[in-house]
């Protein structure tokens, strides 16, 4: 029988039941996801000491920072950045080059070029409403052919050993993760307490209406582009230190996938207008402890990247279920 000839009553009557399917579906969901990653935790020998905490919390620091510039992205509605990753590597060998000017110009120098070039982006993305992922891939060539130009493709090694600063640890945690935490904190106010968050959140809500709304769409698909650059460009530098030298072989992980991974786990609408950096932390926490039981169970690449992928889709459709509830 076909749903026309159905009486009214037995309409509502499937329409309930299935919203209550949902309902009943998602804390389901997530019961399951976090009973399968607690008992895999505690089966996997080694997981619950105080070096692989320390481990995980240092994982969390380069996923992090670039997952605060792509949770921008996303929330602004440009769907996703796959550029983020080679910034963060071509930044990565800038500070490396460049600290024979002292560690301070090395910074500075660094956060500026990543800022300008992933700007760039973001105006041609939101003021002429190009396609994103057409731009960023290009972005990303770009900015890797200067890279091999410039370095020749060889390794690029310190002048000096100021970068060791950044390798610090203070209260016994490393100084990345506390650059990291701030660099949340600053976002999310920004997000919620100055007036270009609203409007952020407007442009990728409805950018007809905001267009609409007089919001110089061009002038804030800058901002957020060029302070996504500069979480990756922190990330790079402090990948650079970490490692004692910069390379275009950094971005040969699966930094990007990560953090796309760890926004969306986070709960923020790929189609943009929801979404927060705090949440996103959590989906980087997730991503980091994921990451962590596959390498101490001795896991292949092929499975490490297989089993994030179940996780985020399994996330993913828990934040759907969610936000049809609130609907």
């Amino acid at each position: 029988m076909s749903e026309a000839a159905l009486s009214p009553a037995t309409v509502r009557q499937r329409a309930s039941l299935s919203a209550t399917l949902r309902r009943a579906l998602l804390p389901a969901l997530v019961a399951v996801l976090v009973v399968a990653i607690l008992a895999t935790a505690v089966t996997t020998q080694g997981f619950f000491t105080l070096a692989n905490l320390q481990a995980i919390l240092s994982s969390m620091i380069f996923v992090g920072m670039v997952s605060v510039g792509m949770t921008l992205v996303m929330v602004s509605g440009a769907f996703v950045s796959l550029a983020l990753a080679t910034t963060a590597t071509v930044s990565a060998m800038i500070f490396m080059a460049s600290l024979s000017l002292g560690l301070p110009a090395a910074i500075a120098l660094t956060l500026l070029a990543a800022l300008a070039a992933s700007a760039v982006q973001g105006v041609v993305i939101s003021g002429w409403n190009a396609n994103p992922i057409i731009v960023t891939i290009a972005a990303a060539a770009v900015l890797e052919g200067v890279a091999v130009a410039f370095s020749q493709g060889a390794t690029i090694n310190p002048a000096n050993t100021s970068y060791q600063l950044l390798n610090g640890r203070l209260l016994g945690l490393p100084v990345g993760l506390f650059a990291l935490a701030g660099l949340v904190v600053l976002t999310e106010a920004m997000l919620r307490f100055t007036r270009l968050g609203p409007m952020i959140y407007l442009m990728g809500d409805n950018r007809v209406a905001a267009v609409a709304a007089g919001l110089p769409v061009d002038r804030i698909g800058a901002g957020v582009f060029a302070i996504a650059g500069v979480s990756a460009a922190m990330a790079g530098m402090f990948m650079a230190s970490f490692n004692h030298s910069a390379s275009l072989l950094l971005n040969r992980g699966s930094l990007g996938f990560d953090a796309i991974a760890a926004v969306l786990i986070g709960g923020a609408a790929i189609s943009g207008g929801r979404g927060t950096v705090f949440a996103t932390m959590i989906g980087v926490a997730v991503i980091a402890v994921v990451n962590d039981l596959v390498l101490l169970r001795g896991f292949s690449t092929g499975s490490q990247i297989l089993l994030k992928g179940l996780v985020v889709i399994a996330f993913a459709l828990a934040a759907h279920l969610r936000q049809e509830q609130r609907r």
